[in-house]
């Protein structure tokens, strides 16, 4: 009885892995097609619904095993640890020479899917002649759903943040061949000799391959971004929330978070100065300044040019990104150690749940964010989180935000300047092209503002700091727009709000394909 009860629990610890691993790898397909796809909303709650609908499929193919049971278990297992184990290096690998990531990743859901629905039922054919049937179904469900929820502590906690999406599949293919050989050697007699042969052969390849994995998938993983940017790559870092890139042509450097360019040393300021300098120059007094996002420091850079600044308070998700922009010298140059000057406190926190916990009021907010391709991110530029800015700014204060393109995607900077003028502040739209991102916008929005037209106003003020391109010409230039280029596009823009996120569908339908 004692022998039973051994295998059981042999069994049961490997359906426990099984549900860590399978659960762990739902997240990280998940979370690379985020990255890779963007809309993560859609692709977490597709994937893991195409899993799950596949480990349905799985268990009802395992109807047509009638013998061998164990072998086949085994064979699965280990399966299970070498696609689990490559995945995510595979996707890096495969993004840099083709457009259509989405079909592998999803393959790869499916595929994962079919094995883990394949082994659960087969565990429990397997151990019911070690329980009694209602025993039996209760412990094998058990240590699976056991195993899910240590598997998403797991990945929030450490394999994300501190493994990264590359070698956490490692761990995980390392946690099923364990538990499988461990197996294979306590139920060696339960196997014939032609089995024992093929399963020992297919475990000293998986050892192998897992083993060679991780010690080749940094070349692999630096030649495939290689590939993937035409520019020689530099830096790479994977972190909790991106992927964090920089390339290097001639004596210029750009910076990509997954995948999309940020900023280029190139052509910055043609970003940073109309970004900030609009804003700082149409408040009298700007002492108190709030900037969301901007961990590279270039938009803090130009804060501090005005000398009325007593505070600069920088809040951006990422802790490895602004501790980029404090420590990594080719953004120490471009943004002159800003991030270490004395002014400024740099937060690591959410930029809607910080104005949510704050009690601070600002003369001006400075918002420099990734686009809005997430639902997340498009709270970010939501009528709710405007009002909170607006809750947080004293009278007369200005707010500006990067809001994409206006000829790229017209449909989303108009929603962003509309959204914006909903929550109460009288607002203005700004253009400028950049070089290496083309025609970019902003909007910018006063609060109480009492006096001249705030267009006219800003084509009136001239800038009092030193910069490098933005003047008074340049503000009359970029507060102009001419005659609407799409004027369809901005028929009936709907307010983005939180219950309702429209936003990132009309970036996501903008004239990309004109970049």
């Amino acid at each position: 009885m004692k022998v039973f009860k051994n295998k059981s629990t042999l069994l049961k610890a490997a359906i426990f892995a099984t549900g860590f691993s399978g659960v762990v790898a739902e997240y990280i397909l998940s979370t690379l097609a985020q990255y890779f796809l963007g809309n993560s909303v859609l692709h977490w709650v597709m994937i893991i619904s195409l899993m799950l609908f596949s480990m349905g499929l799985g268990s009802r193919i395992t109807k047509n095993f009638e013998s061998r049971l164990l072998k086949r278990f085994l064979i699965l297992e280990f399966a299970l640890s070498f696609i689990v184990s490559f995945a995510a290096l595979l996707v890096y690998t495969a993004s840099a020479y083709t457009q259509s990531i989405g079909i592998l990743i999803y393959s790869l859901a499916i595929c994962i899917g079919l094995l883990i629905g394949m082994e659960i039922p087969l565990v429990i054919r397997i151990n019911d002649d070690y329980e009694k049937l209602r025993f039996n179904i209760s412990n094998i469900l058990e240590n699976d759903y056991y195993g899910s929820l240590l598997g998403g502590i797991f990945f929030a906690f450490v394999g994300l943040p501190i493994f990264g999406l590359i070698y956490t599949p490692f761990i995980l293919g390392f946690v099923n061949f364990s538990v499988s050989i461990v197996v294979l050697i306590f139920l060696w007699d339960l196997l014939d000799t032609a089995d024992k042969k093929l399963l020992v052969g297919i475990g000293v390849f998986i050892m192998l391959s897992l083993t060679s994995g991780i010690f080749v998938t940094d070349p692999i993983i630096t030649y495939g971004e290689q590939q993937k940017y035409s520019d020689k790559v530099v830096y790479t870092e994977q972190t909790k929330y991106q992927r964090i890139v920089i390339t290097k042509w001639k004596n210029d450097y750009w910076l990509y978070l997954n995948g999309n360019e940020q900023l280029c040393t190139r052509d910055e300021l043609m970003y940073h100065e109309p970004l900030v300098h609009p804003a700082m120059s149409l408040h009298p007094n700007p002492v108190n300044v709030l900037v969301l996002g901007g961990g590279d420091g270039c938009a803090v850079r130009e804060i501090l040019k005005y000398p009325k600044v007593e505070k600069i308070t920088l809040v951006d998700l990422d802790p490895a990104m602004t501790n980029l922009g404090k420590t990594h010298p080719i953004l120490t140059e471009m943004n002159q150690h800003s991030l270490s000057d004395e002014k400024v406190e740099v937060l690591n926190d959410d930029g809607y749940k910080f104005l949510l916990s704050v009690d601070d009021y600002y003369d001006v907010i400075i918002i420099d964010l990734p686009d809005p391709r997430s639902i997340e991110l498009g709270r970010l530029y939501s009528h709710e989180f405007y009002k909170l800015c607006y809750k947080h700014m004293r009278p007369g204060g200005v707010i500006v935000t990067q809001a994409g393109s206006p000829y790229f995607a017209t449909q989303a900077f108009c929603c962003i300047l509309e959204t914006m003028k909903s929550a109460g502040f009288e607002t203005v739209p700004m253009h400028n092209q950049v070089i290496t991102l083309g025609e970019w916008g902003w909007s910018l929005g006063v609060k109480e503002f009492l006096g001249e037209n705030v267009k006219k106003k800003l084509q009136n003020t001239d800038i009092e700091v030193p910069t490098r391109w933005i003047n008074k010409e340049a503000m009359t230039l970029i507060t102009s727009f001419g005659k609407d280029f799409y004027p369809w596009e901005k028929d009936s823009v709907a307010i983005n709000r939180i219950h309702e996120p429209v936003l990132q569908k009309y970036y996501l339908k903008g004239n990309w394909d004109l970049y």
